[in-house]
């Protein structure tokens, strides 16, 4: 730079050649006459002239040939100009507001563009990170918002990755060691995580799988074989599970994950570990896990190897060993819904990175988008209303020395219609005093004859002839011989209701005690009339119906007598 151009630089603030163009709405740089121009247009600024406005009159400022003259500098030390000679020193404060306007607003668009491009780059990342397996149409084809969700979680018995030569079968091709059916109410007010156990005794149906070369095969089921063995045994794929759940329960899963012996260790890792309680000293060489009585916190190798002992607690059988693993998932829910996650960015990230490498899901999670969408709809849960569970199973007796288990078929049964119905294992609405009270005074009093009650049956979300089989059935059984099938219903219902009129209560009594409706299936109103034109009562069989003759009473948060359960939100100690 020659000496003229130092001149104009240490008299000119960079600032005041920035100014506001009100036709664009951008700053524009303004230079004096005698200034070189770029030789790259830029927009024209717009002046007095061009504007077609008269220019103000400028004071004369004195100039040599060639050259502008800047104004007189103030010496060091001394006196300060009178405020009527101190001119635009003002406006140059407020030129220097729009240099800083002007660079904090460009770096903030260079920061909005640069951080819209690292998202996008690192969804991508993300969802590069994922691996998805083919349901082959044993899912109801993923979850839907506004509906009940169920998620299959299993863990492998798979040795991947270094580290895990320790544990598990050498040869596992990976089976279902550990599998839970996850049910989310349809309100999301609560959940139960229901554990299947490894061996229990049931048969796997023909499973289609997809092979690596896309082409299809059914792998033929089999009979009285350990449920662990619908996963890995003859190339069998998590969609095999899947079917196995769903004929064993009735309870059709919408989506399923699995995750191997890394993802235990990688994700507490994550979250910063999690806590968990003993209530006496384990020193386990089987599983590796080697805690003192009391509260640890928890990660990688001690995390894995606390959900895979056994014989260290309970009767040191598998299902000893869920105990643990539920309290594990209780303990790492608390963690994840806990401040110290949510508002840790980093963590919040790592477990993003961590979450899609570690688990596999089916096709219908197949991006961080769906994920993302599931894990905002689990999210909205509370520990308090999460309840562990397991499938009710006693010694299996064609085993002299028991091993192996077979269902329960007193209580299993009941324990899978309570989930099919989206019914809570725990009370997590209270009605009021009055309101509880009035539910409570529809079924007291008095109750007509079989004979006397009049209604008018539909079919409102159960399955497919049970209109029809309730009036076989209350007809030839029971005596309500003034009963008709009124076909469907104009929408489907969650639970079964008895609308009814005043007059009409004490039939609607008699029905519902005939067919154990609860106080809060009936349904106070009106009547309708029936075929012969004479005023009936509604009985609209809803999803919850479960078979002509089976009692519909159920409560919240009642479960059947001799099972067990806990919830995510209490600290139990491993006994």
């Amino acid at each position: 730079m020659d000496a003229q151009g130092r001149g104009r630089a240490d008299n000119i603030d960079p600032a005041d050649q920035w100014v506001l163009n009100p036709n664009t709405g951008e700053y524009e740089l303004r230079l004096t006459p005698s200034t070189p121009q770029s030789a790259v247009p830029g927009p024209r600024r717009a002046t007095a002239q061009n504007r077609g406005v008269a220019a103000p009159e400028r004071e004369a400022v004195p100039k040599s040939p060639g050259r502008e003259v800047p104004p007189p500098r103030r010496r060091r030390g001394a006196p300060e100009e009178p405020p009527a000679r101190r001119g635009r020193r003002p406006v140059k404060k407020k030129a220097k507001g729009k240099k800083v306007l002007m660079w904090t607003g460009g770096g903030l668009a260079f920061v909005l563009v640069a951080v819209s491009a690292a998202g996008y780059l690192y969804i991508k990342h993300l969802n590069d990170n994922i691996t998805a397996v083919s349901d082959d149409g044993a899912s109801t084809g993923g979850f839907s918002k506004g509906k009940a969700i169920n998620l299959l979680v299993i863990g492998t018995d798979k040795r991947t990755g270094a580290g895990n030569e320790g544990y598990g079968d050498a040869g596992s091709v990976g089976h279902a060691d550990t599998t839970i059916l996850l049910h989310v109410s349809k309100d999301r007010s609560n959940a139960t995580a229901l554990s299947i156990p490894r061996d229990l005794i049931t048969d796997v149906p023909d499973c289609p799988t997809t092979q690596s070369d896309g082409s299809s095969k059914v792998i033929p089921g089999t009979t009285s074989v350990r449920f662990n063995t619908s996963l890995g045994q003859d190339g069998r794929t998590p969609s095999c599970t899947v079917r196995t759940v769903t004929e064993l329960t009735g309870i059709q899963p919408d989506d399923f994950m699995v995750a191997d012996f890394n993802a235990v260790k990688t994700l507490t890792d994550a979250v910063g570990g999690v806590e968990v309680c003993l209530a006496k000293d384990i020193d386990d060489s089987d599983s590796h896990l080697k805690l003192s009585k009391g509260t640890h916190n928890i990660s990688g190798e001690q995390a894995l190897a606390f959900v895979r002992t056994r014989h260290s607690v309970g009767f040191g059988g598998d299902l000893s060993r869920i105990t643990l693993q539920q309290q594990f998932l209780s303990a790492l829910m608390r963690k994840l819904k806990s401040n110290s996650t949510l508002t840790s960015p980093s963590k919040m990230l790592k477990l993003a990175e961590t979450g899609t490498k570690a688990l596999t899901v089916d096709d219908n999670l197949d991006s961080i988008g769906k994920l993302k969408d599931l894990g905002l709809e689990l999210g909205k849960l509370n520990p308090k209303n999460l309840t562990f569970t397991t499938v009710p199973v006693v010694d299996n007796p064609a085993e002299k020395t028991p091993v192996t288990v077979v269902l329960n078929n007193s209580t299993a049964p009941q324990v899978f219609s309570l989930i099919k119905s989206d019914t809570s294992f725990t009370a997590v609405k209270k009605q009021a005093a009055k309101e509880k009270a009035a539910v409570a005074a529809r079924l007291k009093g008095t109750k007509s004859a079989a004979s006397a009650v009049r209604v008018r049956i539909l079919n409102g979300g159960a399955d497919a002839g049970s209109a029809q089989e309730t009036l076989t059935w209350l007809q030839n059984d029971e005596g309500v011989l003034k009963s008709e099938n009124a076909g469907n219903a104009p929408a489907n219902l969650a639970k079964t209701t008895l609308e009814y009129a005043p007059d009409q209560a004490d039939q609607a009594r008699r029905l519902a005690d005939i067919m154990g409706l609860s106080g809060s299936a009936l349904k106070p109103g009106k009547s309708v009339q029936n075929s012969q034109g004479l005023p009936a009562m509604t009985l609209t069989l809803g999803k919850d119906f479960k078979g002509a003759g089976v009692p519909l009473t159920s409560t919240a948060g009642s479960t059947p007598e001799g099972v067990q359960k806990s919830t995510a939100d209490k600290v139990e100690c491993a006994k």
